[in-house]
């Protein structure tokens, strides 16, 4: 880490290389007058860093594993056959890996609360923060609710009661963990995360055995799901030969898109996060590992264990009887797993509910820092917590019990299906801020694996590739609607609403606040490393006696 004091002159606390930003546009005034690093000190004296490295590590590690891949996972091998899905995961997963290396190489440099909204008006572009800040602000009092839904709808699995009751429970016990200290959250997931990996690393182990013949039936399977009926590949929509099988294969991009998602917000709580020019890095260079040991392996071991003719893959009960694994326990007569299972799923709904509220408070915090919300978003209270963005998303959950009533329940369907697509244009900008990012840096002469905290391996590659893959997920994913006697006006608007929305509110607000896309000789790169050098974080401690056995979180 590099440690020495910048030596440039200085001129009334603005540094040289603040005042050396070219240009006289008005957006780029503030970074030349020293606001930018004024603000960042500010504004990380403004929070408790309650998250502590190992706190940051787990989150990485298994924040976002759940219903994704413990319930839905079954569908894409339902939808693609057991090598089609094996394939789209790991696609998506180096492309999601590849997201999250350029996040967390600019979350080391700046590490302000908010992710990818705050690096968008940094490094990219005001608009860009505005229109992809609101689709964030959208998505998430969408999808808290809907978390909310499915904790109450897993309980169902052992006690049917009104739904309202369970709603009501889980709705409160997220406000109050999120208006509470940020290290109350942490230690929450820290501990869900365990959970989490246990299980996994169990069901993993129990679907060897069971391939292998050690199950109370004694029937070995082996590859017998990857040769019949079609082999490995599953044909989509009734089209027989390779066709059919591609249009399989591309399909799941989308469930595995949905069982990524949220794996980049290891930077939205950085001002939270102590040492963060060190935890980032290291959360982010543990994603291979951890797409490697909880997707890829857990969809190939998926594979192996229920035959993609299973009519339970498809199902949608929310609990745990849809599982791929419970398929699997019951049809080798293993009857402890799918209360198991359900618990850890139930803990997983509340863990992912946690996590949107973080997230979406703190997006919500950043874009009133930027002047892009309302100022009354920036309060907070005196555990450190912008209270005011949480009491708004805490007020939307009341959507959840629109699930209550059928028509009420279609309409609430429409906006989770809407909201599943902004991940995917989330991700979209991530690649396009950090591209200007990098650019920028070779631009200025900034030697990004010699002067930054961190840089990131293979790019600009790999963000190429990612975001290349991406466009092409979102210009497709509705696909089917245009096929003949497949449309689908839920689909379809699901699938496109996003790209209307997000370019009528970025132009709008660039003529409006008439900005433009910041040039990469004017990117503010060095205030950044110049606050970088003047503060270095302290070196991490040696690991010493049993501690080195710890390959999680240290």
């Amino acid at each position: 880490m590099i440690s020495h004091k910048a030596t440039g002159p200085k001129n009334n606390g603005v540094s040289a290389s603040n005042r050396e930003l070219a240009g006289d546009d008005p957006e780029m005034q503030k970074y030349r007058n020293g606001e930018s690093i004024a603000g960042q000190l500010q504004e990380i004296r403004a929070f408790r860093q309650g998250l502590h490295q190992r706190h940051i590590q787990m989150i990485a590690l298994a924040g976002t594993v759940g219903t994704g891949l413990f319930l839905s996972s079954g569908r894409a091998i339902a939808t693609a056959g057991p090598l089609g899905a094996f394939i789209a995961y790991t696609i998506m997963g180096l492309a999601a890996a590849s997201t999250v290396f350029g996040v967390g190489e600019m979350g080391a440099l700046a590490p302000l609360n908010g992710g990818i909204i705050r690096y968008a008006e940094i490094f990219c572009d005001p608009a860009l923060a505005f229109a992809n800040g609101w689709n964030q602000v959208y998505s998430y009092i969408v999808s808290m609710p809907s978390e909310i839904v499915a904790a109450a709808v897993i309980v169902e699995f052992w006690i049917t009661v009104n739904n309202a009751i369970w709603i009501t429970i889980f709705g409160l016990l997220m406000i109050i963990t999120a208006l509470v200290f940020v290290r109350f959250y942490g230690e929450l997931e820290f501990g869900f995360s365990l959970l989490k990996i246990m299980l996994v690393i169990g069901i993993n182990i129990m679907a060897l055995v069971i391939t292998c013949g050690g199950a109370p039936n004694h029937k070995a399977i082996g590859f017998a799901y990857w040769e019949s009926p079609y082999g490995p590949f599953v044909p989509y929509l009734g089209m027989k030969g390779s066709l059919g099988q591609f249009l399989g294969f591309w399909t799941t991009f989308n469930n595995a898109l949905y069982a990524y998602s949220g794996i980049e917000n290891i930077t939205v709580a950085a001002a939270e996060t102590r040492s963060p020019r060190h935890a980032i890095p290291m959360a982010a260079r543990r994603i291979f590992a951890r797409i490697l040991i909880f997707y890829v392996v857990t969809i190939f071991m998926v594979g192996l264990v229920v035959p993609f003719t299973d009519p339970n893959l498809l199902g949608s009960s929310g609990t745990a009887s849809q599982s791929p694994f419970v398929i699997a326990a019951r049809n080798a007569g293993i009857k402890v797993v799918p209360s198991i299972i359900n618990a850890v799923v139930l803990t997983s709904a509340w863990s992912s509910g946690n996590s949107n509220m973080l997230g979406g408070s703190r997006i919500l915090y950043g874009m009133a820092v930027q002047g892009h919300a309302p100022s009354i978003f920036k309060r907070l209270n005196r555990f450190g917590i912008p209270y005011a963005a949480v009491m708004l998303y805490g007020l939307f959950m009341g959507l959840g019990y629109m699930t209550l009533s059928h028509s009420a329940s279609t309409v609430f369907t429409w906006l989770q299906d809407v909201v599943s697509i902004s991940t995917l244009v989330n991700w979209i900008c991530i690649c396009i801020v950090y591209l200007r990012f990098y650019y920028g840096c070779q631009k200025q002469g900034i030697d990004r694996h010699e002067e930054l905290p961190w840089a990131a391996p293979l790019q600009p590659y790999t963000t190429w590739f990612s975001l290349v893959l991406f466009v092409l997920i979102f210009f497709t994913g509705g696909y089917t609607t245009f096929i003949h006697g497949h449309w689908s006006t839920e689909k379809f608007i699901s699938s496109y609403f996003n790209l209307p929305f997000i370019l009528v509110v970025y132009f709008s607000y660039k003529v409006w606040m008439k900005t433009k896309i910041i040039a990469l000789k004017d990117i503010p790169i060095r205030p950044f490393l110049e606050h970088y050098r003047d503060h270095p974080e302290p070196e991490p401690k040696p690991k010493q006696g049993i501690a080195r056995l710890n390959v999680l979180w240290s």
